[in-house]
């Protein structure tokens, strides 16, 4: 009997192993999991939109006008949050515009927001694919 053998004896220490299917299914399951995450990352990135706001105007008390690029996935239609604020940086103008569909290449726009009260800038909040 090996020392190691006679500790484990003393001690009441076994050495035992999972066994093989619970080894074969926690792989299977890792594996599973690493497949998911690989695949939610993917089918984000496909409908990933870009959007830059070039430019705004305050035309008036009660407006603002926005131009604005836009980048989406081809064949796609887009929807994009426009917002007009105030100096305190409150939301005093807010507009939902959809776009038809796109090339894939990007694309300018200008838009006029109708404000409650005067602006001080213009902003494109955030494009998603509809």
């Amino acid at each position: 009997m090996t020392t190691s053998q006679m500790l484990d004896e003393r001690y009441g220490r076994t050495r035992s192993r999972a066994p093989r299917w619970l080894i074969i299914a926690g792989t299977a399951v890792a594996a599973a999991v690493v497949v998911g995450a690989g695949w939610m990352t993917v089918a984000g990135a496909l409908d990933d939109v870009d959007v830059r706001t070039t430019a705004f105007q305050l035309v008036d008390d009660s407006s603002v006008r926005i131009d604005f690029q836009v980048t989406a996935p081809a064949g796609r239609e887009v929807a994009c949050a426009l917002e007009a604020q105030d100096a305190d940086h409150g939301v005093v103008g807010w507009m939902v515009i959809e776009l038809t569909e796109t090339d894939g290449t990007p694309r300018a726009f200008q838009e006029t927001i109708p404000t409650v009260s005067e602006a001080t800038t213009g902003l494109v909040n955030s494009c998603w694919v509809t």
